[in-house]
C-alpha cells in the first residue's frame, strides 16, 4: 500500500500529526531535512524515512516512489509549498498541507489546471483554521438563499508555536486584503467589528486570511472578509528563534479556540453561527491526520480543493469539543 509522506515531520505540528496519523493506522513515511531528529522519531514509531532538501528535485522525485499522498507540515509555507506542489504534480501524488498564510492557496489557484490534466489534487489547509472557518461558513450559508457576504472572525487563544510564528511574520504583509466581487483587493479601511462568540461581542481586527480564496471558492459568495480576535500570547513579539516549540498539553486544553461567522443572502437575508473547538494545535494535526486518511481510502478529486468542499460541511463535527451553534 502507498505511504502518507508527512514532510516536516519533527517539528512541533508535524510530531502531533504524525502521533494521530499513526494512530489512525495510516502506512506513515517521515520526510524532512534534519536527518538526526528524523532517525529519532522514525524510531520511535518504527517507521521509514526519507532525508532530502527542497532544492534538490531529482532527490525529491526518487523519495516520492511508493507515495500516495504527501502531509506538508513545514513552514514557512513560502518556501515549501512551491518546491512540494509542483514535486507533488511531477510524481502524481497529492498534495495536503496545514498552512494558514495564503501562498500555498494563491500557488493552487495558478497551479490548478496542471493538476487537473496530471490527476492530482491540491488540498492546503486540510487541517487547522481553513477546516475550522470554511465548513463553519457552509454551515451558516446553507441557511441563506444564494450567498452574497461572508464575514467570519476566529478567536485565537494560548501560545503561538516557534515554527507558527516564524511562518506568520514572514508572511506578513502590507496591506490588508478582502474578497471583493469576486477579487482579492486591498481592505479600504483597518476599522475593528464586533463578533459574538458565545460570550458577548468582541472587537476583532481585520487580517490577511486564506479563507478569502477557500470560502469564496466553497460557499460562492463574492465578497469575504476575515478578522481575528486574539487572547494570551498568541502574536508574540521580540526573537521568535527563542520562543518555546510549542504550548505543551495543559496549555492546549486550557486555551480552546472559537469561531463566529455571519453570512449574508441575495435577499438581505442574514445567518449567524458559531464554533467552539479545541485548541488550534490539537485540532490542527487531529483534522489534517483524518483528511489524509480520507484522502488515501479514495476521497479525493483532481484540481485545488477546499476541506469543505472535499469533505463536506459537516467534516469538523465530528472531532472531541466541537460544536456548531446557530444564533
Amino acid at each position: 500500500m502507498k505511504s502518507l509522506m508527512i514532510y516536516g515531520a519533527t517539528g512541533y505540528t508535524g510530531r502531533l500529526a504524525v502521533e494521530q496519523a499513526v494512530a489512525s493506522g495510516l502506512p506513515v513515511l517521515l520526510a524532512g531535512r534534519g536527518r538526526e531528529a528524523l532517525i529519532d522519531l522514525a524510531g520511535r514509531f518504527d517507521l521509514p524515512y526519507r532525508v532530502f532538501d527542497l532544492a534538490d528535485e531529482a532527490a525529491i522525485d526518487a523519495a516520492f516512489k511508493e507515495v500516495a499522498a504527501i502531509l506538508n507540515c513545514a513552514g514557512p509555507f513560502l518556501r515549501t509549498a512551491g518546491p512540494l506542489m509542483r514535486a507533488a504534480l511531477r510524481n502524481g501524488v497529492d498534495y495536503l498541507d496545514i498552512a494558514a498564510e495564503l501562498d500555498s492557496y494563491r500557488l493552487a489557484e495558478v497551479l490548478e489546471e496542471e493538476a487537473r490534466e496530471a490527476g492530482v489534487m491540491l488540498l492546503p489547509g486540510g487541517g487547522g483554521s481553513v477546516a475550522m472557518l470554511g465548513c463553519l461558513a457552509g454551515h451558516a450559508a446553507r441557511r441563506v438563499e444564494d450567498p452574497q457576504t461572508v464575514r467570519v472572525a476566529l478567536h485565537v487563544s494560548g501560545a503561538m508555536s516557534r515554527g507558527s510564528a516564524v511562518s506568520a511574520a514572514e508572511s506578513v504583509t502590507t496591506e490588508t486584503f478582502i474578497r471583493s466581487h469576486g477579487r482579492l483587493v486591498p481592505r479600504p479601511d483597518a476599522e475593528r467589528v464586533l463578533f459574538d462568540f458565545g460570550d458577548g461581542p468582541a472587537p476583532c481586527f481585520p487580517v490577511t486570511l486564506p479563507d478569502l480564496i477557500t470560502i469564496g471558492r466553497s460557499t460562492g459568495a463574492a465578497n469575504v472578509e476575515t478578522f481575528v480576535h486574539v487572547s494570551g500570547a498568541a502574536f508574540p513579539e521580540g526573537d521568535l528563534a527563542a520562543l518555546p516549540d510549542g504550548p505543551n498539553a495543559e496549555e492546549r486544553a486550557s486555551h480552546p479556540y472559537q469561531a463566529a461567522v455571519e453570512v449574508v443572502g441575495c435577499d438581505g437575508a442574514t445567518a449567524r453561527s458559531i464554533l467552539h473547538t479545541v485548541n488550534g494545535y490539537t485540532f490542527t494535526p487531529m483534522a489534517a491526520a483524518e483528511a489524509a486518511r480520507r484522502v488515501l481510502a479514495g476521497t479525493r478529486r483532481a484540481g485545488f480543493q477546499t476541506p469543505a468542499e472535499l469533505f463536506g460541511d459537516d467534516f469538523i463535527e465530528g472531532f472531541p469539543e466541537t460544536r456548531l451553534l446557530d444564533l
